[in-house]
């Protein structure tokens, strides 16, 4: 479909991250010239640094663990001695080879995804970028240097990202002390690895060296890791964390990281120390919007440098649009992608439905998995709103019992009186998939009889989805009988 414009609209894009990207092409769609600067890479850190990278790494982490645990199933793996008796190989990781496959599939990927703009008629300009007012970009070899391009277009795109945040006492140098886009250049498997920070990221890398047999020490400033998110399932992934023989420290604040050369050493608030053998900093992310001329177009950022933008993805300005991490939005690549649409569509007159919080569907790449869509059980009790919980635990789930799989649960939130699906969490290996059936609910605003009425496959972990609507469908009519 392209739509018909009295010239052709011309959209200029500042990086190339799933925000630029996507936005890239669906201006292309939409007959739109279209020029996207990137200075890393089509697909950005997400692509080359982050998630593309990270979630190869988990992936080897799932293989290892289920290789070691395939003697719970009956599958027993033997080689033999000179002698012909049966010797038991232990699962060895060999980091080296990890990490150039997690960067050879990044690279390809990115690769793929620039061979995309070019087949869809898009240019790709590499280089540094930065705003010249409301309405071009100027390219640069390197931040701050020597200009050779200048790109006029009617519609500009910011979507330049997040970098990891740096602590003044504990500066990353790339050998001992690390952030998440460090980790690849190691050759061996840490022996101790302390991670700082216990959010979505910190909780995904101890999880995933823990399976690849590194001891792992997690520095929790909170009660319980993953704050924020579902009480329940944070406590879930705790367990799991502990059995498997991380150190969990909760209430334990970093003061400082030193590397000491063979080691580091990690200095807590309260004056103890922990001594490792590598340090990931996992406390944050910072915007990319420091000098690239946003302030000089007029664009309104907030205290941490993040671009203000609405439920379309528009700034302040107008024709400047923004999408992904460096907006005060959810910094999600998926939400960056559906930003990055919503713009263009937004931009050029297509038909456009606004980006809403409560229907994004996020995924932590832990082992088990964490799903989240919705209202939540906390918003219930706190009265935002009226609703009802329903608590499956997966151990109970037939297809669970044949994987053992003994940790997780299903958990569908739904209005009270109504039965309307608003909110749902799913801790359990591949929550990720499962969680889909639930953001459908929640986004097509179908009840728990709705959903309980479609056919799930016997035996299947869905099913635990349809075991937990037919239960509520029993509480409301308790709920009508008692009123």
């Amino acid at each position: 479909m392209s739509l018909s414009f009295e010239r052709t609209q011309s959209v200029a894009i500042l990086g190339g991250g799933p925000g630029g990207y996507e936005a890239a092409l669906a201006a292309a769609q939409l007959g739109a010239e279209v020029t996207v600067v990137e200075r890393q890479g089509i697909g950005g850190a997400a692509v080359i640094t982050d998630v593309v990278p990270s979630k190869t790494l988990i992936a080897t982490a799932d293989a290892a663990v289920a290789i070691a645990g395939a003697s719970d199933l009956g599958v027993q793996v033997f080689a033999k001695d000179g002698d012909g008796r049966p010797l038991t190989p232990q699962v060895a990781v060999n980091m080296a080879a990890v990490n150039r496959r997690v960067l050879s599939l990044a690279r390809q990927q990115s690769e793929d995804m620039r061979a995309a703009l070019v087949e869809a008629g898009v240019r790709v300009i590499s280089g540094h970028g930065r705003l010249d007012g409301d309405s071009a970009v100027i390219v640069s070899n390197e931040a701050g240097g020597t200009d050779f391009d200048r790109v006029e277009a009617d519609t500009l795109v910011v979507s330049v990202g997040a970098s990891p945040r740096e602590l003044p006492s504990a500066r990353p140098d790339g050998e001992r002390i690390l952030t998440w886009t460090q980790l690849y250049d190691m050759r061996a498997l840490p022996k101790h690895l302390i991670v700082v920070g216990s959010g979505v990221t910190g909780a995904e890398f101890a999880s995933a060296y823990m399976n690849l047999g590194a001891q792992v020490t997690l520095v929790s400033s909170r009660d319980q890791v993953l704050p924020g998110e579902d009480p329940d399932a944070a406590a879930v992934l705790e367990n799991v964390f502990r059995r498997g023989g991380m150190t969990v420290l909760s209430k334990s604040r970093a003061q400082s990281v030193v590397n000491t050369g063979d080691g580091v050493v990690v200095t807590l608030s309260d004056g103890r120390t922990v001594e490792g053998s590598h340090c990931l900093l996992a406390v944050g992310a910072v915007p990319n919007t420091a000098g690239i001329g946003l302030e000089e177009a007029g664009v309104q950022l907030t205290d941490s440098g993040h671009i203000q933008v609405n439920r379309v993805a528009r700034t302040s300005v107008p024709n400047i649009y923004a999408a992904g991490d460096c907006t005060t939005f959810v910094p999600l690549a998926s939400v960056a992608s559906m930003q990055g649409r919503t713009a263009v569509f937004h931009a050029l007159g297509d038909v456009v439905i606004p980006l809403e919080r409560r229907r994004i569907a996020a995924n932590i790449f832990t082992a088990p998995e964490i799903a989240t869509v919705g209202w939540t059980e906390q918003d219930i009790a706190d009265g935002r709103i009226n609703g009802i919980v329903r608590k499956l635990p997966l151990s109970a789930n037939p297809r669970a019992k044949m994987q053992r799989i003994t940790d997780g649960f299903v958990k569908v939130i739904a209005r009270q009186g109504s039965g309307t699906v608003i909110g749902g969490v799913i801790v359990a290996p591949r929550a990720s998939e499962l969680i889909y059936p639930l953001a459908i609910a929640v986004e097509r605003r179908l009840t728990v009889d709705q959903v309980s009425r479609v056919f799930a496959v016997y035996p299947s972990l869905s099913g635990s989805i349809t075991d937990a609507t037919r239960a509520m469908h029993i509480v409301d009519r308790q709920d009508v009988e008692e009123a």
